[in-house]
């Protein structure tokens, strides 16, 4: 009886969880909806600095509402695959046999991105009330939370998320060598971007970070194999 359930386990297809490329597909459409939507909304005008002036970013969320609104509605929405895309990989990971901590870096640095991102959403919707706006000092106040949020604090463990796959996907041969090092790169560039916080204009790393981050977890998605025996024939 023991070698038969042995034989069936070994039978049993591979539980993948939902698809990893069509959740980070998910993801990063969410993302740029609300980019895209907020900016249209607003007449053409991007989302404001927090360096810029206070009356500036004033007269932004007080003639712009709607756009504000939509636009952190639909990032907090975009937190809720890449949590999902989180969970998923690293299950993924222990299933392929990973026993390195590499599976867990990618799942807390998933969860802890996919929660600033939706905090980041949230003050974006506070900041769309108009309660909120009759107190200049509070708007921007949020304001500089609402980007520290959505920049580093959603960019760098987004960086943990896909050095946590690029990592054993390196050295167990589970992606392509050229995938794995342009994650491991991604990653860095990501984690050095924490210099946004003392330096200002440290800033332009995020962009790079967050947008080529999306392009690898996207073809990741889809090349990370099922079973192990995909990838060592890959």
């Amino acid at each position: 009886m023991t070698s038969v359930a042995s034989t069936e386990t070994r039978r049993r297809p591979a539980q993948g969880g939902p698809p990893l490329g069509i959740l980070a597909a998910i993801f990063t459409g969410l993302f740029l909806a609300g980019l895209i939507l907020s900016t249209v909304l607003a007449d053409g005008k991007p989302y404001p600095s927090p360096f810029g002036a206070t009356p500036d970013i004033l007269a932004y969320f007080r003639d712009h509402r709607l756009a504000v609104q939509i636009g952190g509605a639909l990032q907090f929405g975009a937190a809720i695959p890449l949590a999902i895309y989180a969970a998923t990989v690293s299950a993924r990971l222990h299933q392929l046999g990973i026993r390195a901590p590499g599976a867990t870096i990618a799942l807390v640095g998933g969860v802890l991105s996919s929660g600033f991102l939706a905090l980041s959403g949230l003050l974006a919707w506070t900041l769309s009330r108009q309660e909120v706006l009759g107190e200049p000092a509070l708007v921007h106040g949020l304001q500089y939370l609402n980007f520290a949020a959505g920049g580093p604090g959603h960019v760098v463990p987004l960086g943990l998320l896909i050095a946590g796959v690029a990592v054993p996907g390196l050295l167990a041969r589970l992606l392509p060598a050229w995938l794995a090092w342009t994650g491991l790169a991604i990653a860095a560039v990501a984690e050095v971007a924490t210099l946004t916080l003392l330096v200002d204009n440290a800033a332009y790393l995020l962009p790079i970070a967050r947008f080529t981050g999306l392009a690898w977890l996207i073809i990741v998605g889809f090349r990370l194999p099922l079973q192990r025996a995909r990838a060592n024939d890959a």
